[in-house]
């Protein structure tokens, strides 16, 4: 039975991947705080999340969607309606159904993040060498590369 010992790439690998994924406990909570600053709880994120995903979503898939009861969904949207980030609608083909989807500011709260998120790493990258900027763009084209591989392949294929 042939020992599973670690290439030099395997290591590298392993590194690049824990330089990828370290997040200290506080740039996590200043950003959780940067969310809460907006009235938005994870929770809230979600549900923005899922209707950016997938369009306007009845109470019921909502609810599903969530894991919750469709009357803790409803409270979920109730908040985040008086908030001004969605707005119920009734369903053109049945009336009876209530349709949850995002209003100009709910569509506002990603990009708003993502500003916010580049404005940080803005800062960041002025800390870069030339060379370590040069090798960043490299390493981040093989990423996004690498991402459109693995989405075009058939998930049974993996």
């Amino acid at each position: 039975m042939p020992l599973n010992i670690p290439t030099e790439r395997d290591r590298v690998a392993a590194e690049v991947l824990d330089e990828l994924t370290s997040w200290n406990p506080r740039e996590r909570m200043n950003e959780f705080r940067s969310w809460v600053a907006c009235s938005l709880s994870l929770i809230h994120l979600h549900v923005l999340s899922l209707l950016e995903a997938d369009g306007p979503l009845s109470m019921t898939h909502l609810a599903e969607a969530l894991d919750v009861s469709v009357a803790s969904a409803t409270g979920i949207v109730d908040r985040l309606e008086q908030r001004g980030f969605v707005e119920r609608r009734r369903g053109l083909e049945d009336r009876r159904v209530i349709l949850v989807q995002r209003t100009a500011a709910g569509e506002a709260v990603f990009s708003d993040l993502a500003a916010h998120r580049k404005g940080k790493l803005t800062g960041l990258l002025a800390e870069f060498s030339d060379d370590e900027l040069a090798a960043t763009l490299v390493f981040m084209r093989a990423m996004r590369r690498a991402r459109a591989i693995l989405v075009a392949e058939p998930v049974a294929s993996r």
